[in-house]
């Protein structure tokens, strides 16, 4: 049965207010600053941001991008940043119902856009975030009908050795570390969520994305292949199409070698 389009919109709402406070998160954690106080305030002049001019959004429609007391623009990550959030969380209901599993990927979807949005800034995955989702993402396996414990289990075995190998592989053929530590931790924690059977397709979709925006990258800036791009945005983006639409993918792609197609 089609769920009705107001649990949807509650759940966009929902998804915009938790993108509000992802945006505390991804401004405070790498500064090493607390997520709960102070209060919002300008970054420019410190002036707390009054209760109606921190609406999800609308605000900074409303302020068209500006401070309400000094007028210094605020980016426009911020609204993007709720606006993403509120679509995940309205697509995530969309997809799996009213269940505990919507809520256990509520949960990792906000956990990806805050690793994606620091790593993109200051190119680290916080162990705050990525080492307590990896004990998260293994006891949401309860939760989740489809994902045992044994599959979180070895999802997060399969999911940090798999990089780790690469990692040391390229290390040891170039002398040269070519992956963090933060990426092999965030994809054990993706193994937590969504089990060993997903490690290889994320890691090709992530692979695959990565290649397809850092070579035009590279040309446009005349770069070499030592062009620094972090991974997390790709396993992050990995993670989640694979959650969406991975098993149907894999289904449909496994019967094209079945007899008579299927």
């Amino acid at each position: 049965m089609p769920l009705p389009a107001l649990f949807l919109l509650f759940s966009f709402i929902l998804g915009a207010v938790v993108g509000s406070f992802l945006n505390v998160c991804i401004y405070r954690i790498p500064a090493g600053l607390s997520i709960v106080s102070p209060g919002s305030r300008c970054p420019q002049c410190e002036a707390p941001i009054r209760w109606y001019q921190n609406i999800p959004i609308l605000s900074w429609l409303v302020l068209r991008g500006r401070c309400g007391q000094c007028r210094a623009p605020i980016s426009v990550r911020y609204p993007l940043v709720e606006f993403l959030t509120a679509v995940l969380f309205a697509y995530v209901l969309w997809m799996f119902g009213l269940q505990w599993a919507t809520l256990v990927y509520w949960l990792m979807a906000a956990a990806l856009i805050v690793i994606t949005f620091i790593d993109l800034d200051h190119q680290i995955i916080p162990d705050v975030i990525s080492l307590p989702g990896i004990l998260v993402g293994f006891a949401c396996s309860f939760a989740v009908p489809w994902v045992s414990w044994l599959d979180s289990l070895l999802g997060i075995v399969v999911g940090g050795g798999s990089l780790l190998l690469v990692a040391m592989g390229y290390e040891f053929l170039t002398k040269k570390e070519g992956m963090g530590g933060g990426d092999i931790k965030l994809l054990a924690m993706i193994g937590a969520f969504l089990g060993w059977q997903a490690v290889l397709p994320v890691i090709f979709v992530s692979s695959l994305a990565g290649t397809l925006v850092g070579i035009p990258l590279m040309i446009r800036q005349k770069a070499d292949t030592r062009l620094a791009l972090p991974f997390g945005p790709f396993l992050a983006f990995g993670a989640l199409f694979y959650l969406f639409w991975g098993p149907e993918i894999i289904h449909w792609y496994l019967g094209l070698f079945a007899p008579n197609g299927g």
